[in-house]
């Protein structure tokens, strides 16, 4: 039978209790947010969060250099998994206006995914497994085999058209190799059965981020 090291971790939160003088409740709050002295503060040891995986190598007692297997997502930080759902969740919603404000008609295979989306960002909030998928889910349940760069770029253009929070952007303001990058981490960070629509998603918000960060502070990250 197969052995596997898994590291795992959990977060103990720290606090304090300290007075400040304000004129207006919210600027105390900014006070103690802002306020970076930790003397005094107490770890609540019962209060710890849930257990979650970091990382899963093959073989016992396996060095941590060794290269390590995508953790399924369902093992994650409960946070962690919100935080990816509702970068795809929010993908697939683009994609679905930009088919609607194009007047053509929303392909199935979009309503698909979206549907089966929609229920694991349920199980995430419900703190249960990803449900399987429906028997009528397009690609369900194969390998990754690729990603491809133009698709990601054609997906830049969708996005950019109908989302103004990216600041006016072109989609010739991402380079291709923001794009290749994109793609490398998104792939390194994709378990084995994703679906290739939601690993292009990824691939188009992560290479986003460096062209809207030169687009409002007019440099390179």
């Amino acid at each position: 039978m197969p052995m596997f090291t898994i590291e795992t971790a959990y977060r103990l939160p720290a606090y304090r209790t300290r007075t400040y003088e304000a004129d207006t409740p919210e600027l105390a709050c900014r006070l103690a947010i802002e306020d970076d002295d930790r003397d005094g503060d107490a770890i609540a040891y019962e209060s710890a969060g849930e257990t979650y995986v970091t990382g899963i190598w093959p073989g016992p007692d396996a060095p941590l250099a060794r290269s390590s297997i995508a953790v399924p997502s369902q093992f994650a930080e409960t946070d962690a998994r919100k935080i990816a759902q509702f970068e795809i969740v929010l993908g697939l919603l683009k994609m679905l206006v930009a088919d609607v404000c194009a007047n053509t008609a929303t392909e199935r295979d979009w309503i698909s995914r979206a549907s089966w989306e929609v229920a694991r960002g349920e199980a995430i909030i419900a703190g249960a497994r990803d449900p399987d998928p429906a028997a009528d889910l397009p690609g369900r349940r194969h390998v990754l085999a690729w990603l491809e760069e133009d698709r990601v770029r054609d997906r830049i253009a969708t996005i950019l058209a109908t989302d103004p929070d990216f600041g006016g952007l072109s989609p010739d303001a991402v380079t291709d190799c923001e794009i290749s990058s994109a793609c490398l981490a998104v792939v390194r960070s994709t378990a084995p059965d994703d679906r290739t629509g939601t690993a292009e998603i990824r691939a188009v918000l992560t290479a986003l981020g460096p062209a809207l960060w030169r687009n409002t502070k007019g440099g390179r990250p």
